[in-house]
């Protein structure tokens, strides 16, 4: 057994983590973290009551040292790399969901902030498991991918070669609120949301440089990624549709099949996909079509696990040698 801890496990990625650990085969949940501690993972999540009883502490770097050999941040940007930096000094494991060690040094210091860990940041590897597998199993650090980028690349990447990298790629997003975390702003609003639809941060959002410096490489193009989120009224899921210009005539339902024929966890449909058939499961779900030199690609996720927490437990057990598939959801929440 391999002793993990979740730092961060208030929120709601923190629990999906704890709620696939507790019946994972061989990762033993040995240590669960917030900022401030005292309390149980019980009074945070209710959910959990008689299904687990186990403390929450005060996250510091000694507790995690002495109870953990591979632990999870759940936490936000800014706050992980400032906790992640020792713990890969004294040889811990870290599988990060953040944006901190996600993106070259440049892009982050961008869209984001000044970084602290410079050292580590070109040490870590991009959780986008089909397209890093090897990397991740002998990783020491790991960056989860956004979600967005995680439904939009995986769409994606296998039509770069034969895209027009000229003409800019235009990416509809939309996902359930619990994408925006769980603590309450005026757009999360119960009265906001319910019976509506909103877009975010159009053209200007931090995830479309992250989509452009994947693609580049992955797939050696740059091209132009033009990517605006929306706000739906459901609480998970994520559904991204990309529109690009071809530069030669494929069939694109072929081209997904061949690129994921090895690849268990993606779901090629032969029609339009939807958000209702992933959620709760690790599974991406894409449809394609084109008409004349136009293409049309859609994804679908349950943004807080393919998005973010089934991707990060996947990663952690390609990291200790375990199966891809252990301790995965594959039900989704139906009907």
């Amino acid at each position: 057994m391999v002793n993990v801890g979740v730092v961060g496990a208030s929120g709601y990625t923190g629990l999906e983590l704890v709620k696939m650990i507790i019946n994972h085969p061989k990762f033993e949940l040995k240590y669960l973290a917030t900022s401030t501690g005292d309390t149980t993972i019980e009074q945070l999540h209710p959910s959990l009551k008689d299904v687990i009883t186990k403390d929450v502490q005060k996250a510091t770097v000694e507790s995690v040292v002495d109870s953990c050999e591979l632990v999870f941040l759940a936490l936000p940007h800014k706050a992980s790399m400032g906790f992640a930096k020792d713990l890969i000094d004294k040889g811990i494991k870290v599988v990060d969901l953040s944006a901190d060690y996600r993106l070259d040094l440049d892009t982050y210091e961008k869209h984001y902030c000044p970084h602290e860990d410079k050292k580590n940041i070109d040490q870590s590897v991009y959780a986008l498991i089909e397209y890093y597998r090897d990397e991740l199993k002998s990783a020491k650090l790991v960056a989860g991918p956004g979600c967005y980028p995680t439904a939009t690349l995986l769409g994606i990447l296998p039509f770069i070669p034969y895209i027009d990298s000229s003409i800019p790629l235009f990416v509809d997003a939309k996902s359930g609120v619990s994408g925006a975390g769980k603590k309450l702003s005026e757009t999360t609003h119960f009265v906001t949301i319910n019976d509506n639809i909103f877009a975010y941060n159009p053209l200007k959002h931090r995830h479309a440089p992250e989509i452009a410096e994947k693609i580049k490489k992955i797939q050696g193009v740059d091209i132009s990624v033009n990517f605006v989120p929306h706000l739906i009224p459901a609480t998970r899921g994520e559904l991204v549709s990309v529109y690009a210009v071809l530069k030669e005539d494929i069939d694109p339902i072929e081209v997904l099949k061949e690129r994921y024929k090895d690849d268990k966890f993606i779901r090629i449909r032969e029609k339009p996909v939807d958000i209702k058939s992933t959620a709760g499961t690790h599974f991406c779900d894409i449809y394609a079509s084109t008409n004349g030199n136009a293409l049309f690609v859609s994804s679908a996720i349950d943004n807080l696990l393919r998005g973010a927490s089934s991707q990060a437990l996947v990663a952690a057990n390609l990291m200790c040698g375990f199966d891809e598939e252990m301790g995965i959801p594959i039900v989704s929440y139906m009907p």
